[in-house]
């Protein structure tokens, strides 16, 4: 199963996080590293904060849209964050 780490950016929904992922990545021409983001829909039974960080796993489907459960707060979150 897949693990991944992420920030909460939104709470809209009562059992559901908007998760922030960042990767860099490497152009194969040029070299330059460079960020990459994804935003997942995760089902929250925890009751996470926006700006925690969490630690969340694919699952089975909730919803059309929600097939990733968080499993963790890595960090209590610091207010706010700018979306990306």
């Amino acid at each position: 199963m897949k693990i991944f780490a992420g920030q909460v950016i939104a709470k809209r929904k009562d059992k559901t996080a908007v998760v922030v992922t960042e990767k860099i990545a490497v152009h194969p021409l040029y070299k330059k590293r460079y960020k990459r983001t994804k935003k997942y829909q995760v089902h929250d039974e925890i009751g996470t904060k926006v700006g925690e960080k969490v630690e969340f796993i694919a699952g089975k489907p909730v919803s059309k849209t929600k097939k990733w459960r968080i499993l963790r707060v890595l960090e209590k979150g610091k207010g706010a964050v700018k979306k990306p």
